[in-house]
């Protein structure tokens, strides 16, 4: 699928001004712009430092906006901050507390010029709080949250996952608490300043799951029925065996291999976590015995929860991510916007790829009223990055 033509998008008309760098704050604003609304992503000179990271997360992260390269410590930019603060709906920043307030483009100020702004700041740990200037990632800050304390399997110590939650969490966040304040705005006619932490998002997401009085390791989340097995093949199985009926229907698909799985001290849940150890011993040479197709096929006649681990790249070709129509290409790339249908209608769509460095900055200083003039005098400051070339023109209006 390419583009997403009849794509839902209701955030078409909305102005985001994204200051935002690596994952959290990118991945929030490209979600804003996979659904209508325009973004200006406002890198430094040399670029978001997600650039020269290894794989596409920048490019998976900064589709569908357009690139405006500045030096936020020259003063020559202050009065290009003042006309974008007043064309936007919404301004998402991800410095560390007190550096957006050094470069000038913190709420106090931006709110100054817009009232009706609402400003997100995402950060490690918040804008108070005694670990407030404590650096981190994402390992930090789920360690912080509480997040690493519990294992994933029922054999091994807990270990991270290879999917950025806490990054992706606090994006997540971001998003609903911009959408909340902007339906608000609609009453108050006055913006925000949203203080999200991403260490306070991952810890949402422990407790929804472990609560707030886990003092240590537990394995009372897990079910030796529930795990990744080794298949003949080499292949790995994802089982989901938890329910009764699940579990009976395992026992009927595996019948023939290992009638043991009938015995009475397996035949409800408390004996299959009172014996875990032995059953998910037992689980893993009986999935051994045939290949993740055979094993697939049986499952499929009794109604048994099992998926092979596939990689990103055979989930984007999968016929059911063709028949949702999630993967989209432009570009010689493949991306997955938005993925949420409604009123039969895909969500979200990928008007470009991402840009290069300042590669929208001509037109988008035209339409704030600037000459060529002017634009070259601010380029031989240093105060803007201009490529020879502008790649990935959009069609999106432009800031008036």
């Amino acid at each position: 699928m390419t583009g997403g033509r009849n794509a839902w998008l209701p955030l078409s008309g909305l102005r985001v001004l994204d200051f935002s760098l690596l994952l959290p704050g990118p991945f929030a604003t490209v979600t804003l712009a996979d659904l209508g609304a325009e973004v200006i992503k406002i890198e430094p000179p040399a670029g978001d430092f997600a650039r020269r990271m290894a794989g596409p997360m920048h490019a998976m992260a900064n589709r569908n906006k357009r690139t405006l390269a500045l030096d936020l410590k020259n003063p020559a930019v202050r009065p290009l901050i003042e006309r974008l603060a007043r064309w936007a709906d919404v301004a998402v920043e991800g410095f560390r507390p007190g550096v957006a307030q050094r470069l000038g483009v913190d709420h106090a100020t931006l709110s100054a010029l817009n009232p009706r702004l609402v400003y997100c700041s995402i950060s490690g740990y918040g804008q108070h709080g005694p670990a407030r200037d404590t650096p981190g990632h994402d390992l930090n800050y789920l360690a912080a949250s509480g997040a690493l304390m519990f294992p994933g399997h029922w054999h091994g110590a807990p270990q991270r996952s290879g999917i950025p939650v806490a990054d992706l969490a606090g994006a997540s966040f971001a998003i609903i608490a911009i959408l909340a304040a902007l339906h608000e705005r609609q009453c108050s006619g006055r913006g925000a300043h949203l203080d999200l932490a991403l260490a306070d998002a991952a810890l949402a997401f422990a407790t929804a799951r472990h609560g707030l009085d886990a003092e240590g390791p537990s394995r009372a989340h897990l079910y030796p029925t529930n795990d990744i097995f080794e298949t003949a093949d080499g292949r790995s199985l994802a089982l989901g065996l938890i329910e009764p009926h699940f579990w009976a229907g395992f026992v009927a698909a595996s019948a023939d291999l290992a009638p043991d799985f009938a015995r009475p001290a397996w035949a409800d849940e408390a004996g299959r976590l009172a014996d875990g150890d032995a059953l998910h011993r037992r689980l893993t040479e009986v999935l051994r015995l045939l290949s993740s197709a055979q094993w697939l096929a049986r499952f499929a006649r009794h109604d048994v929860p099992a998926q092979t681990v596939l990689s990103p790249a055979e989930a984007g070709r999968s016929p059911q991510a063709q028949a949702r129509a999630l993967v989209m290409e432009r570009d010689g790339e493949r991306h997955l916007p938005f993925p949420v249908w409604a009123n039969g209608r895909r969500g979200g769509h990928l008007e470009c790829t991402a840009a290069a460095v300042g590669a929208h900055g001509p037109e988008i200083l035209t339409a704030l009223g600037l000459s060529a003039a002017q634009i070259a005098a601010l380029h031989a400051a240093g105060a803007v990055t201009l490529p020879p070339t502008n790649p990935h023109n959009r069609t999106e209006k432009t800031p008036e």
